[in-house]
């Protein structure tokens, strides 16, 4: 995949200054030598940042402080973009992005403001990867380790961050985690080509396959249990008609066809009803019907009368109970005639004697509510005759129509013991009745479920699908794929090492996915890189495999990874030691400090040879302390002028904030 760094963009807080911009060669080693302190080791992060990561690892206090946006200009065979973040303050990110597109980009915007977000942005980067849109499992929405590849996966092949540059237990970026660790393991074999996207095509064909296959055979093997259990339910049923007279007796075993048609015939049968109807039973049976319809109009009548008698008897103690309650009241009243009897013409009350207004009063009121319940008593409240001769009469009508109930019953209990026939046929035509609208349900079923045949046919058909995605996976040998992708990165690497600062470049060396890190075999025994010592090593070794990867990759005609890798201080492992003579230097320090500067010039002179043979397609940044003096003369190797004296990443202007401009 032809993607490049053009240029790296900072846009200050403070509006009076201009953007910095860091420019890079294309295709060639570009060096960024410096002090420390100046802003080298910020550059992975900024172009990590503004390439969709999830966390914002630039350093904060200056870089941070004095920058409100940092932008990457990217070259990729769809022109250049331009990638800007926003600087997240006290977040750990933002997705605040500046996206610009251009065939080159010449010209940057001196203030930008977001246009796009981060999600669209690593979309846009899976695009320009063209990376399979299918996950790992044969699906598109699965997420974790067995997610689709993104672009952001990649970066373990394109950062060296100065804490893995030289490591001996973390060989790509990020891996010292958990979830990226896992993740590249997930993939490693996806950018080796051993899987292609047209074979994760046919994995997630092959699952969906599989799934519709387990689904039918469900359904298939249910329809049998179903066919199964309704055949015999179907014989039983075909001997119940003939029991019942439904369907003559074959001469011959009747087959499940001809079993089905005589079925559907009584189903179909118009005779049926006259056929167990009363009109065709003896003489007793519908003599049991007339009686049955007596009986329940007798049951009615009878309701009905004792109905109404319990309707009398509630009026009839209903007026005793009112005659009590005017008793009670005029009981209770009689005391005011006597009081008004005992008093005189010299006293109003009887009890004290005294002339009172009020008390005559309340005994002329108390007098005449009596003489109202007297004179309401008085009235003749007794029932009227004609009640008791309705009451009589309904009581008689009760018994005689108990009588006739109990007359019918007794006529049908003994109709039906002397008719048993009648009994037995009013039986069998209810059986009939019954068992025909089962049978018609049954039938039904068995429209529903049709003939097994299609479905064994589709099952049929989703097998043989099944083998034939099979046979192209097997074909496709992906682990042989991947054997012989490995052993071409560990060919790469293997004639890299030689020119390197390495104690035995002839030993072979192959890159273990599984472990994520690199084997050294010896002549007595294999070690991992964990196991090797001197950071010489380490490093000879990160930069033999890195590079030998891309080289893999830049011979792979549709390759995902980006063309591009930053080293971050790859001299560390020999520097800080002084790389300018010393007048008082004594002869042992002189050698072993040409011995580092050797050893140095190697690592850039690899660099130089792998970048020139890949003929512009592979970019290399190195950020070092090394100076211009040690890889200045070395083919394809160019360098930005060297951060010392005041230059450095973030310009001094804006940090003295003195609100004048400074060029690019």
């Amino acid at each position: 995949m032809f993607f490049q760094i053009r240029a790296i963009l900072l846009w200050p807080r403070n509006p009076a200054f201009k953007p910095r911009r860091l420019r890079f060669d294309l295709g060639k080693v570009n060096v960024i030598s410096g002090a420390s302190r100046t802003g080298k080791s910020a550059v992975i992060p900024i172009i990590d940042y503004c390439l969709g990561a999830s966390t914002c690892s630039i350093p904060v206090n200056t870089i941070r402080k004095h920058c409100e946006w940092f932008g990457v200009i990217v070259a990729t065979d769809q022109g250049d973009k331009l990638l800007a973040r926003r600087e997240p303050g006290a977040q750990r990110n933002t997705d605040d992005m500046f996206l610009m597109e251009a065939d080159t980009i010449v010209d940057i915007p001196q203030r930008i403001v977001k246009n796009t977000n981060a999600d669209a942005v690593k979309r846009l980067l899976d695009d320009l990867a063209a990376l399979s849109k299918l996950d790992f499992t044969g699906g598109e929405e699965s997420t974790g380790f067995d997610g689709r590849p993104s672009f952001r996966d990649l970066a373990a092949f394109t950062f060296q961050p100065q804490n893995i540059v030289a490591n001996p237990d973390v060989l790509f970026f990020k891996t010292n985690t958990y979830e990226h660790r896992e993740k590249l393991r997930k993939i490693f074999p996806y950018v080796l080509g051993a899987v292609t996207p047209g074979l994760m095509a046919k994995q997630f064909d092959l699952q969906r396959t599989k799934s519709e296959l387990r689904r039918k055979e469900r359904e298939l093997k249910e329809a049998q249990e179903v066919s199964a259990r309704w055949l015999a339910d179907l014989t039983a049923k075909f001997s119940e008609a003939q029991e019942l007279g439904l369907t003559p007796k074959p001469e011959q075993p009747s087959t499940r066809g001809q079993m089905i048609e005589l079925l559907e015939e009584v189903v179909a049968r118009t005779d049926l009803t006259i056929t167990v109807s009363t009109a065709t039973i003896s003489e007793a049976l519908s003599e049991l019907t007339d009686l049955e319809r007596e009986e329940r109009e007798v049951s009615r009548e009878l309701t009905t009368l004792r109905h109404r008698l319990e309707e009398m008897n509630r009026m009839r103690v209903g007026g005793d109970q009112y005659d009590a309650a005017i008793g009670l009241q005029r009981g209770r009243l009689q005391l005011s005639s006597w009081l008004v009897g005992h008093t005189d013409g010299d006293a109003d009350c009887p009890m004290c004697g005294s002339h009172t207004t009020s008390a005559r009063s309340k005994l002329e009121v108390l007098s005449a509510r009596l003489q109202e319940v007297e004179a309401e008593a008085g009235v003749d409240k007794e029932v009227p005759a004609a009640f008791d001769r309705e009451l009589q009469r309904v009581m008689t009508e009760v018994g005689v129509t108990t009588e006739r109930l109990r007359s019918v019953q007794i006529r049908k209990r003994a109709l039906s013991g002397r008719s048993k026939e009648a009994s037995e046929r009013q039986f069998g035509a209810k059986k009939a009745e019954r068992f025909v609208g089962n049978l018609e349900a049954a039938l039904d079923l068995h429209r529903r479920l049709g003939s097994d045949s299609r479905l064994v046919d589709e099952v049929s058909k989703l097998r043989e699908r099944v083998q034939g995605l099979e046979a192209e996976l097997r074909a496709q040998d992906v682990e042989s794929r991947k054997r012989r992708a490995l052993n071409a990165v560990n060919s790469y690497a293997g004639r890299l090492l030689p020119f390197l600062d390495i104690e035995n470049p002839d030993d072979p060396i192959s890159l273990e996915i599984s472990d994520l890190t690199i084997k050294v075999r010896g002549t007595d025994r294999d070690d991992y890189l964990s196991e090797i010592g001197s950071g010489s090593n380490w490093l000879s070794y990160h930069l033999a495999m890195l590079l030998a990867l891309h080289q893999f990759y830049l011979s792979q005609p549709n390759s995902p990874v980006p063309g591009f890798l930053v080293l971050d201080q790859p001299s560390q492992v020999y520097f800080p030691k002084n790389v300018v003579r010393r007048p008082d230097e004594e002869e042992q320090e002189l050698r072993l400090r040409d011995e580092d500067i050797d050893a140095v010039q190697k690592a850039y002179e690899v660099l130089g040879k792998v970048v020139l043979q890949a003929k512009g397609k592979l970019q290399v940044i190195v950020l070092d302390h090394a100076s211009r003096d040690l890889w200045g003369n070395i083919p394809g190797v160019v360098g930005l002028k060297e951060w010392r004296d005041g230059i450095k990443l973030v310009p001094m202007k804006w940090l003295q904030d003195d609100g004048n401009e400074i060029t690019t």
